[in-house]
This record gives structure tokens, sequence and C-alpha cells, in this order.
């Protein structure tokens, strides 16, 4: 490129787009420590005491119409701002992600849910995804579903994430458009949603001359690996919009291929519902994610 283009050598790259990275001999960590200290010196979080983990589990948010309003400029702007974050910081995807869904009228109970965000954050600043150096790019999903987790529509959230070797690099938390009539409904349309991700993935990885083929997708629920194998309509599918089943026609073509894993090892598990802090650790760390 030096021959083509004019270029300057300024070092080690540390900074870029408002990530700061640092490269060892492992391989390179990548966090946004400096615009999480902004972000709780702004809104007025820098000496707050500390959470375990972004939302109790005993958090249970809903539309609230007779609860107190809050300043919903604020409040918009505080989810825009974690919004951002979540570019790196898979561990608060579902809690903003849902905390985003009352913006049009947030209340107070839904402040204190992003309250206690800020509250996590103030405790792990600095953490961040760390991308080891690695010689395999195998492609790997994870899906999952928490099946009628929306208090308000009743709707369930898929939770999805992808490995390229032992690397995460990518990951979705999303309330599902239609509501599903069984945890095999739930779990089958999440694993469509991974689906569609990881034939995105597997185009893009081509123009790198990077061939996958028969991609596994880990999936807890053995109901919706067997309805993914079976062409066959029966009373647990025929109701389901012919749009989803796209995820079997991709099954038969050997494209992919839905693996069952025990719920323990399911770390799409976190971006579908709140976790306890011993279980919320445990896939943190299996995500890669970690402080130096």
């Amino acid at each position: 490129m030096h021959s083509e283009f004019d270029m300057s050598m300024m070092g080690e790259l540390n900074y870029f787009l408002g990530l700061q990275i640092k490269q060892t001999s492992d391989g390179i960590y990548v966090h946004q420590g400096k615009y999480v200290k902004e972000l709780l010196k702004r809104f007025g979080f820098e000496n707050v005491k500390s959470k375990p983990t972004p939302m109790s589990q005993t958090s249970k948010l809903f539309s609230d119409e007779s609860g107190k309003s809050v300043d919903i400029t604020r409040y918009r702007g505080m989810i825009g701002s974690l919004l951002y974050l979540t570019a790196f910081r898979p561990d608060i995807m579902y809690s903003v992600c849902v905390c985003a869904r009352f913006q049009a009228n947030p209340k107070e109970s839904h402040l204190n849910a992003i309250k206690r965000i800020f509250r996590y954050l103030s405790g792990t600043i600095n953490l961040g995804l760390f991308y080891p150096i690695s010689n395999t790019f195998d492609l790997v999903g994870y899906s999952d579903a928490d099946y009628a987790g929306s208090q308000t529509d009743r709707k369930s959230t898929s939770g999805v994430c992808n490995f390229l070797g032992s690397s995460l690099v990518c990951w979705q938390s999303k309330k599902q458009t239609s509501v599903a009539l069984s945890t095999t409904e739930g779990e089958y349309l999440a694993a469509g949603s991974c689906c569609s991700q990881v034939l995105w993935m597997v185009q893009t990885l081509k123009d790198f001359g990077i061939r996958c083929d028969k991609v596994p997708i880990y999936c807890d629920n053995t109901s919706t690996i067997n309805i993914s194998e079976n062409p066959v309509l029966h009373s647990r599918t025929k109701h389901i919009d012919v749009r989803h089943h796209f995820l079997r026609d991709n099954v038969a073509k050997g494209k992919i291929s839905l693996v069952y894993v025990p719920t323990e090892y399911q770390l799409a598990d976190i971006f579908t519902k709140p976790l306890p802090e011993d279980r919320f650790i445990i896939i943190r760390r299996e995500l890669g994610m970690c402080s130096v």
C-alpha cells in the first residue's frame, strides 16, 4: 500500500472511533472505558454504589400507565448513549434493549432500571472484548428465546450470538414480532433469526476466501431441532408463518445444522432475560469479556 498511497507510520493503534485498543502478544483487547467514564459524569453516576448485574432478576418492566412520568428527553438521551455502548458491551445488550421499549412514555420504574445499568457500568468501566490470536475460523451460532417474556404484550425475546473461532463477532437481543404459542415456537423463531445472521456471515467470509459449510447453531430445545429436520407440518407448526420456515429449508440444504446444547452451556441466554449473578458472570466470561 505504501507504493500506491502516501502513508505515514504513527505507531501501534491505541484509539479508533471511540474504541480503546490494547494489543498484546496473546491478542487484541477492545473496550470503551473512556466513553463509559464520560457517560457516568454526564448523567451523575460518578460516585455511586456499583451493582453486580445490569438488571435484577425480579425486575418486571411493563407500560406502568399509572406510574410517575420522568423527563423524556433525559431518558432518551440515556438510552441512546447506552445503545452506542452495546457495540462492544454485549453484557448490557438485553437490559438496554428492554428499557428502550419504553421511550415513548417513560415512567419512574423504567428510569430506575436505567439507573441500575449505570451502577453496573460504574463497577465495570474497563470491561471489554478480548480477541485471542487464533488460526481457526470455524463459524458457530447460539440461539435462545425467553418465552412470553414481555409483560406488555407477552411476546418472546430472541437472543443470538455468533463466534468466529473463539471470538464473539455478532450478537443480538430482540423482541419477536409475533406472539409465540409455545416455547418451541419461540425457540424456532429465534433459531431462524440466528440462521439469517449466519448466512450473511458465510457470504461475507466467502469474499475473504474462507469457506464455512453446515454451520452449527446451538439450541437448548429438542423440539425445535426435531421440527427443523422434519418436513411434516403438525399442530405445533402449522400456524407458523411460512417465512419462518426458511430455517428448515437451510437445514435441508446442508447450510446449517441445529445442535443440542444443555441450558447451562447456552451462551445466548444472557441476551434473553436477567440472570442470577453467578450465571451472568460465567456467561460474560465465556463471551470473551474481561478487563486488562
